[in-house]
């Protein structure tokens, strides 16, 4: 827990002039946690939002928490910021007490003050608070005050992100800095052999600098747009030793228990046992895939980075500054105490991509030019054909039925890791995972990852049925060697695990002849989820004529957020889908930022939308082949539903993570609501009209 790390009050919040200064090692990417951190505040402390800031997350600074990943920043830094907070309001009380005397219940905190209603004594909070002890330790078990009427505090940054005023990350502009782009190889297999000297004298004579150490090869000068033309042609004057070339395979063909490392799952967790023998003359068998995909960040990856002669300072998008300042430090003989990492916003930035590629390769850039700010952008080409990709993942389901019921299911998960994140490890397992490691003179091999068998990570997660199963197999298979870089995004195995148990749910229900969220229901016993299906089943309007509803359930890690959705959508001539209806409810325990928690449901609902129609990584020998939105498209404006979203609120229970909640059930939902349109079962993603015409053929 971040509080037995940081177990101060000041590890957290600190009065600054006239302000409370918050203070997280949780990132925000869009997610607003720094929102909803605030709100915590606010609701402890009624102070107004002019008293209230949040600290940069700066390594030596924040508090270490890690990685922002697995949507935990409510659970792990808002809940120490909460008893922070608590702690600070019992310590306030008691302080006005001891100078006026009264009792807690005579004490009101109000607009930045603790007054005693009635009379003229008002006390400025902040001030108060200056006066406390620095090594004030947090109570944890301090309960929270619940204002009868919560703040809404607006997005942080969201008016300038509308009107174009906000800096991120790409946007910084530093007097004496210079731009860099790195010139990449045709693919991951591939070596710098040669270049062609007069290409590199002319870009030299020019007053641009060319950084070569290995394969690894970048132009930078003063001059954004100079250094892009540099790096082109640069880029068109090198020979590359290929190495063979990707492997031309088909990867759904690898992803098999004979290819794999197996492990039985119990109650979310790979055990190092044998694993069970298959179900007997199963009645329901099908094996869904998902594909390779990208997180397709809105705006390439990018860094800046400036070498003091002795120290380093970098910016970054990363989602662990920490785990990536020792990556970074390992990887150029530095100590980590040289190194100084500040998280900055990135546009449509989030999950595994190649943030921290670029903090690394920028600053291997800025060490052969000390004090000058280099500024790396990558290009879209490099984002799409260099970051890590989610891995491709195959999932068998098997189940048997008895008295209208599955009385047996037998699931095997099937992918490459999904950790390539630079954290430390045996072996420099930092160092290993930053991309320009490969090709520097020094190159390190491609890390290989040991199985995760941590409780619903990786591919397992939510392979383990949230619903009242009599029998249950479950199998982890960690399949190696395929050919491409892969990581965490959004999710990990939740979205083709949950799209594989839902599509059986939906594939059982049709068999029994029930109702699907009848038969869900039939599944479950757990109170909270029987009230969010019977709250959608509440929302839902007909179905529309000609379109088909699809329904799913799913619990992130089977102990997060609790979603149900239907969605309506129709199958065009051309075998296009169309999505017409969202209607979600969602229990997320005590709810801190309603507005917050319903855009992350949406969005995820949209990446979801994304990921089951449109989006697919190709490849052939020569490299990656989706190299832009035309070649790797993804849900455009005009296949966006309406939506209904309903949120149970739980003030006694504590908050949960939200933020991947949606996007499994999603998927399911999608496809479910295709057979109801159609009768066809799509188990591969992405369902294009090529895929369902496909279908419809093989019938």
């Amino acid at each position: 827990m971040s509080i037995d790390a940081y177990p101060l009050v000041s590890d957290w919040l600190t009065p600054q002039g006239n302000e409370l200064l918050i203070h997280t090692g949780k990132v925000d990417i869009g997610q607003r946690i720094s929102t909803a951190i605030v709100r915590i505040v606010q609701e402890e402390l009624a102070l107004p939002l002019s008293q209230l800031d949040v600290a940069a997350v700066r390594t030596g600074h924040a508090p270490d928490e890690g990685i922002t990943s697995g949507s935990n920043s409510i659970e792990q830094s808002g809940r120490a910021v909460a008893a922070a907070a608590a702690t600070l309001r019992k310590h306030l009380l008691d302080a006005a007490i001891n100078q006026h005397g009264g009792t807690p219940s005579d004490w009101a905190f109000e607009d930045g003050y603790i007054h005693r209603p009635g009379t003229n004594i008002r006390i400025n909070l902040i001030s108060l608070a200056q006066d406390l002890p620095p090594d004030l330790p947090i109570d944890p078990d301090l309960p929270r005050h619940i204002p009868d009427t919560p703040p809404t505090p607006n997005m942080r940054g969201i008016a300038d992100m509308v009107t174009g005023r906000f800096t991120y990350l790409h946007d910084i502009d530093l007097p004496g800095m210079w731009h860099a782009r790195r010139v990449s190889p045709p693919h991951v297999r591939a070596s710098l052999r040669d270049i062609d000297q007069t290409v590199l004298d002319r870009i030299t004579g020019d007053g641009l600098h060319v950084v070569r150490d290995g394969s690894f090869l970048a132009v930078t000068g003063p001059g954004e747009w100079a250094v892009v033309k540099a790096a082109t042609r640069l880029g068109l004057a090198c020979t590359w030793d290929s190495g063979g070339g990707l492997p031309e395979t088909d990867v759904f063909a690898h992803l098999t228990p004979e290819n794999a490392q197996r492990f039985p799952v119990v109650n979310g967790t790979p055990q190092n046992a044998p694993v069970p023998e298959p179900l007997d003359a199963p009645d329901l068998s099908g094996r869904f895939e998902r594909p390779y995909q990208m997180h397709g960040a809105l705006a390439p990856s990018a860094a800046l980075a400036e070498w003091t002669g002795e120290r380093l300072f970098v910016k970054s998008h990363s989602q662990g500054i920490y785990p990536l300042r020792e990556a970074i430090a390992d990887s150029l003989g530095l100590a980590t105490d040289q190194i100084e990492i500040t998280h900055v916003q990135g546009s449509g930035c989030y999950g595994h991509n190649g943030a921290d590629d670029a903090a690394c390769e920028a600053a291997c850039i800025a060490l052969a030019h000390p004090n000058i700010p280099i500024l790396l952008k990558w290009s879209r080409e490099d984002e799409h054909a260099w970051e890590p990709y989610a891995p491709a993942m195959a999932v068998q389901v098997d189940a048997k039925l008895a008295d209208g019921r599955i009385a047996a299911l037998s699931a095997e998960a099937h992918s490459d890791t999904h950790r390539g994140r630079p954290r430390p490890g045996p072996n420099r397992a930092g160092p290993a995972k930053l991309l320009a490691n490969r090709f520097r003179a020094e190159a390190m091999a491609p890390y290989i990852a040991p199985p995760n068998m941590g409780n619903h990570a990786g591919m397992h997660r939510n392979l383990d049925p949230v619903y009242d199963i009599p029998e249950t197999r479950l199998v982890k298979n960690l399949v190696q060697g395929l050919p491409h870089r892969t990581s965490a995004m959004r999710c990990l195995g939740a979205v083709a695990n949950i799209f594989a148990l839902e599509s059986t749910m939906d594939e059982a229900a049709h068999s029994a002849g029930a109702d699907p969220i009848a038969f869900r229901r039939a599944h479950l016993s757990d109170p909270r989820a029987l009230a969010v299906l019977e709250a959608l089943e509440h929302c839902l309007p007909p179905v529309p004529e000609g379109m088909g509803r699809g329904i799913a359930y799913a619990q992130y890690k089977n102990a997060m957020t609790r979603v149900g959705l239907a969605i309506d959508l129709a199958v065009t001539d051309t075998a296009e889908v169309k999505l017409h209806r969202v209607t979600l409810v969602a229990d997320a325990g005590r709810v801190i930022d309603p507005d917050g928690l319903q855009a992350q449901l949406e969005g995820g609902v949209m990446q979801a939308a994304s990921w089951a129609l449109y989006e697919q990584v190709t490849w052939d020998r020569d490299g990656i082949t989706s190299r832009d939105w035309d070649s790797y498209p993804v849900i455009r404006f005009d296949n966006v539903p309406d939506f209904d979203i309903t949120l149970l609120n739980h003030p006694d229970q504590r908050s949960v993570g939200a933020g991947e909640a949606s996007p499994g059930p999603t998927v399911a939902a999608i496809a479910n609501g295709i057979f109801a349109a159609t009768g066809l079962r799509l188990r591969r993603m992405p369902f294009t009209p090529g895929a369902i015409t496909q279908a419809a053929l093989d019938l």
